[in-house]
């Protein structure tokens, strides 16, 4: 019988997670930095600019926002704060915005990758097609940095059956796409174990904002569910993920709401903060994987 792509843990009955230092959470501050064609083509699944006829302005506009204002904006708070960050990236951004990929580099963030543009969806790829599209995206980043990419997240949160597999076979290190557990866990793929660590979709500004809640009410979330995971991670380590946006997060009116739930954060003992790769990196080293039953 093939194993199951993600085999059932009870969080409770695993062996003791432990961060370093001996730390309750490891938290990770994930802005996706992303880029949105003007006008996109081809279009799959579905039109990413519900406003009709093309081109979408009002749409296009405020996305633009973040890469013009938001992105500095929250930049200078992560800074104060001496927050690591790790960028979910649509490569086509540091393409179109050199100051960005500067800005970036230079503070030596983490790259977790998030396609090439967030208006092509992969939903229904066939899986060449969808190898070919993470093959481009290995080979970008080494072309832009001479480095290699350590995890990913699919542009808009659109993902095949074989992404895992793909992503596996391709050297990627870490996997984004599933919000199923509070600690890292191994996936089952066909070219071995692929390790998952948690990505929010609730403590996540463009959810939030989707259910006609404010800034403050997305501060308040990130407090309570920081305060819940500290609290758990006394006997079991936990991660905290806060996903954000710069053209959400970063506007003058929400901009403090995140620094105040940003520093409740850093003013807490047996905290770690880190990236993506770090996180990854610490796991493995403390929690191999299991012998492969292959898929």
């Amino acid at each position: 019988m093939k194993a199951e792509r993600m085999p059932y843990s009870a969080l409770p009955s695993r062996p003791p997670l432990r961060w370093p230092n001996g730390a309750r959470v490891a938290v990770w501050v994930v802005p996706n930095v992303e880029h949105y064609e003007y006008l996109p083509d081809p279009i799959r699944g579905r039109d990413p600019w519900p406003r009709m006829p093309h081109p979408d302005i009002l749409g296009y506009g405020q996305r633009d926002y973040g890469n013009r204002v938001g992105f500095w904006r929250m930049t200078e708070v992560t800074d104060a704060l001496g927050i690591p960050v790790t960028l979910s990236l649509n490569l086509a951004n540091w393409e179109h915005y050199p100051d960005i990929m500067e800005a970036s580099v230079v503070r030596g963030w983490d790259v977790m990758c998030h396609g090439i543009y967030n208006t092509q969806y992969h939903w229904g790829l066939p899986e060449d097609e969808e190898r070919a599209i993470i093959a481009e995206c290995v080979e970008t980043y080494r072309r832009l940095t001479g480095g290699t990419l350590s995890g990913w997240f699919s542009p808009a949160a659109t993902f095949t059956p074989n992404t895992p597999d793909l992503l596996a076979e391709a050297g990627i290190g870490y996997y984004c796409d599933w919000y199923h557990d509070d600690q890292p866990t191994w996936m089952n793929t066909r070219a071995g174990r692929l390790l998952t660590i948690p990505y929010q979709m609730d403590i996540n500004d463009a959810m939030v904002l989707r259910h006609a809640l404010e800034a403050e009410d997305f501060a308040r979330m990130i407090v309570d569910h920081f305060d819940t995971l500290w609290e758990e991670g006394a006997e079991h380590g936990r991660v905290v993920c806060i996903a954000l946006h710069p053209y959400i997060m970063g506007h003058p009116h929400r901009i403090r709401h995140l620094e105040r739930a940003l520093r409740h954060i850093i003013e807490h003992e047996g905290v770690w903060l880190a990236t993506g790769r770090e996180i990854a990196d610490w796991y493995r080293g403390q929690h191999p994987a299991p012998v492969e039953d292959g898929l």
